[in-house]
């Protein structure tokens, strides 16, 4: 879990600067060229699975105490033969269709998953676990972080608004299809609304690249390690980007469909872009992204007739995740469904600037009024 780990701290880059902003835990940033290593709290241990040929994974947390070693270069098919201390009253040489009912409970606190009920991390008051971390702590250090983060979205959201940018935080996995759309976006609003974009990549700048050759303004940030933008990486890019007056931003998160639903970035809305090629069942396995997002868009439309997509199954399981959520069925490829979704941005955009308009019209009246004030008291 990202945020309690602190997964790419002081490894994020973004496009125009001499070296890399380091985003620390709390949410505080600074530049620096010093290379960074990743490390857990206080050299705490982490955990990693062994996948063997058959079912079990065993998660071991490192520095666990108990004696038993792991032989990474044992050559087994079926037969899995573990020089592991600990107790099992299996056979080492049993193959693969063992059936054993005892409940072995480790207390090091590895899994052993044997084909039977899910083991779930998720229950608790955190919604997640980490290694020697108690779930009251887990979720403190969560709303630090988050607060740190809310704070930069706060400003974000103040600036946009004060321009009449219309925001949007386009969130996805790899491969839905994310940036071919936005491309295809960019060129049919060409002549009826400025678009600038920020761009979340772990590495390289070839997306920035593809939205740059459509003309519109595009900044990259790297996230190295990191699984997601925050608010603070999305301020330092609003003040390089500089994106125009009633204009639309386009945010293109790196793709994950768990950590970034977490962070406020300060738009207006989070779209979820979901890709027929994905499974219908998405939306109920990654809830959070759901909920947290005003709208769906279910990408590459045109493929259907290829696919064994359960087109209805796949809506409805949205709509079980977050009743309110508007869905749009696009494809960059066609342009079926785009207009609807070019209409959907305008309206946004609309809106955005009309607040704009009607806030600078406050202010004038206000500032009439505190003239015509003044005068008055100068006249006395």
């Amino acid at each position: 879990m990202c945020m309690t780990c602190g997964c790419g701290s002081g490894e994020t880059h973004i496009e125009g600067g001499d070296a890399g902003v380091h985003t620390h835990a709390d949410g505080t940033t600074h530049s620096h060229a010093h290379p960074h290593g990743h490390s857990h709290d206080g050299g705490a241990a982490h955990s990693h699975a062994h996948e063997h040929a058959h079912e079990p994974t065993h998660d071991d947390a490192h520095g666990h105490g108990h004696g038993h070693d792991h032989d990474h270069d044992h050559d087994h098919d079926h037969d899995h033969d573990h020089d592991h201390d600990h107790d099992h009253d299996h056979d080492q040489d049993h193959d693969h269709d063992h059936d054993h009912d005892d409940d072995h409970d480790h207390a090091q606190g590895h899994t052993h998953s044997h084909g039977h009920a899910a083991v779930h991390y998720g229950l608790g008051a955190a919604g997640g676990a980490a290694p020697g971390m108690s779930q009251t702590r887990l979720v403190q250090i969560e709303r630090d972080i988050l607060a740190k983060n809310d704070g930069h979205a706060q400003r974000n959201r103040a600036a946009l608004a004060a321009r009449g940018v219309f925001a949007l935080n386009l969130v996805s996995s790899p491969g839905s299809g994310k940036t071919t759309l936005l491309v295809r976006t960019i060129e049919l609003l060409q002549g009826r609304l400025p678009v600038a974009v920020v761009e979340g990549d772990q590495q390289t700048s070839f997306d920035a690249d593809r939205i740059r050759a459509t003309g519109a303004p595009a900044l990259q940030i790297n996230t190295g390690k990191g699984c997601h933008l925050d608010a603070a990486m999305v301020e330092t890019a609003l003040a390089r980007l500089a994106p125009a007056e009633d204009s639309v931003l386009m945010i293109e998160n790196v793709g994950n469909l768990v950590c970034p639903a977490g962070f406020d970035l300060g738009e207006a809305h989070k779209v979820v872009v979901l890709s027929v090629t994905e499974g219908e069942d998405k939306p109920l396995k990654y809830p959070d992204m759901f909920a947290a997002a005003s709208l769906m868009l279910l990408n590459k439309i045109d493929l259907l007739p290829h696919l064994r997509f359960d087109l209805q199954a796949c809506l409805a399981n949205a709509r079980r995740v977050n009743p309110a959520i508007e869905i749009l069925q696009v494809s960059a490829t066609s342009d079926e469904g785009m207009a609807a979704w070019l209409a959907w941005i305008e309206r946004g955009a609309q809106a955005a600037s009309q607040q704009r308009l009607a806030e600078v019209d406050t202010l004038q009246r206000r500032v009439a009024e505190l003239e015509a004030q003044l005068a008055r008291l100068q006249g006395t």
